[in-house]
This record gives structure tokens, sequence and C-alpha cells, in this order.
């Protein structure tokens, strides 16, 4: 047994003694529909969006950006500030030790569990359901626990800290790597041939529903790295319909304790969830990075990497879909995730037809790209289009770029099929640009769901309005 194995069997009895046995569950019925009945009456107004971008501007994404650089420090404060990067605060040396010494004992806490779950659920040797249950629980309790160690950095945050470590390219430099692109796309989101292998983890077994995950190396020859989803799969679920979900950005519900989401939802409505990490999320976040920041940071060559990226991986899991089940197959998502399921859905017209999808399901999404990545609330936040203009960007040279990743006008499957659920005062993904494109795309009145919410409040009343979900499992029948 390696100390890796040591050090993560200590630490899942440590927790087994404290909370019983294989603590991983999915929460009761009744005590899910209390959390969800509060999260939704509270949380799904307005004021929760202004709030929310309060909370990404002043705390979360300058701590996540301190939390990031404690990586990069290996313990000194001198190696933090340059990772940062930022002038250092002579007067909080003591402290910041401290808390490098504390944010690095997480982190080797989560990295131990998370290699005794690689060799449980991945390994070659059996172990028993229990004991993988009490791996998963652990293991998501660690990552959870590394992650909320950004609050250790908070007393930094008196003065102005970067938001992202901006890393912006040349327009020569995207130009070398995608420049052919703008005027044929298809050969940078052709499918791979052959599809490379998908492992399949062992099972979490449920009451109601199987958890287990997928994972393979990405296709794009810009990642390259390995690719996670994980499936939650009804019970007798042998040819139900499949729904390939995708995340926000900076999202990790893989990896964070108790974030509310549709794939749950979706899971008991009867539908196979994949669900897969974003390039730079999750187990595939560089080292230094917080989980999306690459993304926003080299925009716009890390948006185009990780679009594109995402919609060769998104034919794999659609091809290993087809693979095991009979049933209907969509494209979902939220955010970004509903930006990579629109535009794989439409590209997926030149792929073969076992890969197109049969209906789309798009929460907060718009039409246009450029939009919301030079005029969007997070892009004012992070601040890359101003870092793009300094070297030497126009708005319109980022736009020709932006516009690979929209949707044609013509939609890709029949717009019966087509479910979207927007906020009118979405201003992250500017809500006009969405309403535009299902117009375009001649959304049928009764698969059209608008609320007076925001970008960050419409998750909030998917949780006690459900009837977006209802209904995209009506028309995917």
């Amino acid at each position: 047994m390696t100390l890796a194995e040591s050090s993560a069997k200590a630490v899942i009895s440590e927790g087994s003694d404290r909370d019983g046995p294989h603590r991983y569950r999915r929460p009761s019925p009744a005590a899910d529909r209390l959390r969800r009945s509060l999260a939704g009456y509270l949380l799904a107004w307005p004021w929760f969006d202004r709030l929310s971008k309060w909370i990404l501007r002043r705390l979360y994404f300058p701590a996540s950006r301190l939390w990031a650089a404690a990586e990069l420090a290996d313990g000194s404060a001198e190696r933090f500030w340059e990772a940062v990067p930022m002038r250092r605060r002579l007067e909080h040396s003591g402290r910041l030790e401290s808390v490098l010494a504390r944010c690095d004992r997480a982190r080797a806490r989560a990295q131990a569990l998370e290699t005794e779950w690689q060799r449980v659920f991945f390994g070659p040797e059996e172990s028993s359901p229990n004991y993988r249950s009490a791996v998963e629980a652990a293991r998501l309790g660690g990552r959870h626990a590394y992650n909320a160690a950004r609050r250790f950095f908070l007393f930094l945050l008196d003065r102005e800290v970067p938001r992202a470590r901006l890393e912006t390219a040349t327009p020569a430099e995207v130009a070398a790597v995608y420049g052919n692109a703008r005027r044929d796309l298809a050969p940078f989101v052709a499918p791979p041939d052959p599809m490379p292998e998908i492992e399949v983890s062992r099972a979490i077994p449920g009451a109601a529903a199987t958890d287990y995950w997928l994972r393979f190396k990405s296709p794009s020859p810009r990642l390259g790295d390995m690719v996670y989803a994980r499936v939650h799969e009804p019970q007798g679920a042998a040819d139900a319909p499949t729904i390939i979900f995708g995340h926000g950005i900076c999202v990790e519900f893989d990896h964070w304790h108790g974030l509310i989401d549709e794939a749950d939802t979706l899971c008991k409505a009867g539908f196979r969830v994949i669900r897969p990490e974003a390039p730079w999320h999750g187990r595939r976040v560089p080292a230094g990075y917080f989980g999306g920041e690459r993304l926003i940071a080299t925009y716009p060559l890390g948006l185009l990497d990780a679009v594109l990226g995402s919609l060769q991986e998104w034919a794999v899991l659609a091809d290993w879909s087809r693979k095991i089940s009979r049933g209907a197959l969509a494209f979902g998502g939220t955010s970004l995730g509903a930006q990579v399921a629109q535009l794989a859905a439409d590209r997926a017209r030149e792929w073969p037809a076992r890969l197109r999808p049969d209906g789309l399901f798009l929460i907060t999404h718009c039409g246009s790209m450029g939009e919301a990545a030079q005029h969007g609330e997070i892009a004012k936040i992070v601040g890359g289009a101003e870092e793009a203009v300094k070297k030497g960007w126009t708005a319109e040279e980022v736009d020709n770029y932006a516009a690979l990743l929209d949707p044609r006008v013509e939609p890709a499957v029949a717009p019966t099929r087509i479910v979207s659920v927007l906020g009118r005062r979405d201003i992250v993904t500017p809500f006009s640009s969405a309403l535009h494109l299902i117009d375009g795309w001649n959304v049928p009145g009764e698969n059209r769901f608008i609320w007076d919410r925001g970008h960050f409040s419409i998750p909030m009343t998917l949780i006690r309005n459900s009837a977006p979900i209802a209904r995209f499992r009506e028309v995917m029948r």
C-alpha cells in the first residue's frame, strides 16, 4: 500500500467515525425538497443577481486568484506575491505564511483522497459498493474543504487584487492557430476518427439512481488532457433518453458540497444525464489557476480552445451514448454549457448521423458569443476585453473570431424540440441576443420560458418552477 493510499484510508476512516459509515448518499427526498424549497423561495429574485455580481467582483474572483497563487507558492510568501501577481504586503508576512501552510495541508489531503478515488473507481482491484461510497464521500468532502480554503485569504482583500491572471494572446498568435477556421471551421470541430477509448468507472448504486464516471483523453490537439464526465442514471434506464448537459463558467459541481443544479431534476424526470467537466475546470484545472480562470484569462484564444475542444469531446460522449442506448439524445446546459450545446448541435450537421442530437434544452444562453464575451457582466468583472485592446485587438477582430462560436440561423434540430429558459434581466449572456436567436429558430411559444430574472436567479427559479423540465420531457418523448 502506498503512502497516499494509507493517508486516504486514514482520512476515510476518520470521516466514517464522525459521520457514520459510508456517508455518501443522495439526500433524502424530504431533506432535498426542503433545501431546494428554501433556496428557491429565498434566492429566486432579481436582488440575488445584484448580490451575485457583488460577490463575484469583490470576493469570489479576487479570493480565487489568491488561492490559486498559493498552489505555486510552496509555502513561500515571496513566490506567492509573484504568482498572484501583486505588490508585496510586508505587514501581512507572518499571517500569510500561516495561511499558506493551512492551504497546503488542505490541498495535500484533497490530492491524497483523489488518488484513492482514482484507484477505487478506475483501478484494477474490485472494491465493495460501501467502500466506494465512503471514498466518494471523503473525496468530495476533502475537495470541498480545499476549495473553501479561499476564505483564508479574505484578509488580503482590503486592497485591489487581480480577478484573474490575464495572459492575452496577440492577434498574430491567435491567427497562427485559428486563422484558417475563419474560412472553414469544419476541420477544427470534426469528430475524432477513430474515437478514443472511454473508461467507465465502477458505480455508486442508489435507491432511485446510479452514479458513475467516464474518462477519456481529449481529442482536441489544443487540450489533450483527460476528460471526466459524471453520469446520473435512473434505475432501469437501459433505453432512457440521454442528455449531455454542460455547466457554466467557474462552476464545478463534482467538487463542492450542496450545489443545486439541474442534473438531479433531469434524472428524476427520467433522463440519463451525462455531465462533462469543461476544459480547465475540476480535475482539468492547470496548476496555479482556479476553475475556469484560464478560459477567461486568455481571451479570445482560451475561449476558442475551450469551446471548440468541447465540441469534439461532446462528439465522443454522443457516440458512447448511442452505443449503450436506443433512447433519444439531447444536448443542453446552462450559460457556457448552453452555448456549447447549441454550437455542438449546429456543427453536428456535418457529423455522422448517429452523433446528431434529437433535442436541445438551453438555460441562460444567447445568440452572440462576442456580445457575451466583450460586453457581458463576467467580461466586465475580469477585464479581459480591456486587456485585449492593449494587445492590439480591435472589437471587429475579436467579433470575427467570436462569431465562429455562434450557431447558424437555421435550427439544428426541429424547433418543437428546443426548450429555452431565459431571463429578461440577464446581462451575462444578454437577453436581447438570446431572444433574437430563438425568434430566428421559430421556437414555439410553449417551449419558451422567459422570466423577469437575471442570469443567477434563473437557476434558483428552476428549483421551484419545474415547468421547463416537464416540457422538455414531453417534447423528447
